[in-house]
């Protein structure tokens, strides 16, 4: 079992930055391939960036060379960086931890990510 806390959401103007954590416990952190997602109101939730347990990423093409996904095995943490920040990058954030070898996922809660100026 694998419990995720996102923090670091927020509102922020076009063009602004912003870093999302997500705090994991409850199992070997660094076994899993970690991943966020979002998902803005009426719309389905994609995927914006992923890191496998080896440190390989992952990125959706519209958040590239903006967005940088990071993990910090220490503190059980995955991170998302968000730079250059537009309107439609407004959404629900969730991370992700998943184990493909034993068959399990695990979302978090959430944060909200408002883009507006």
């Amino acid at each position: 079992q694998v419990q995720l806390v996102e923090s670091g959401g927020g509102l922020v103007q076009p063009g602004g930055s912003l870093r999302l954590s997500c705090a994991a416990s409850g199992s070997i952190f660094s076994l899993y391939d970690m991943g966020w997602y979002r998902q803005a109101p009426g719309k389905q939730r994609e995927l914006v960036a992923t890191i496998t347990s080896a440190g390989t990423t992952n990125y959706v093409d519209s958040v590239k060379g903006r967005f940088t996904i990071s993990r910090d095995n220490a503190k059980n943490t995955v991170y998302l960086q968000m730079s250059s920040l537009k309107p439609e990058d407004t959404a629900v954030y969730y991370c992700k931890a998943t184990r493909v070898i034993i068959g399990r996922n695990y979302w978090g809660q959430g944060t909200q990510v408002t883009v507006s100026s």
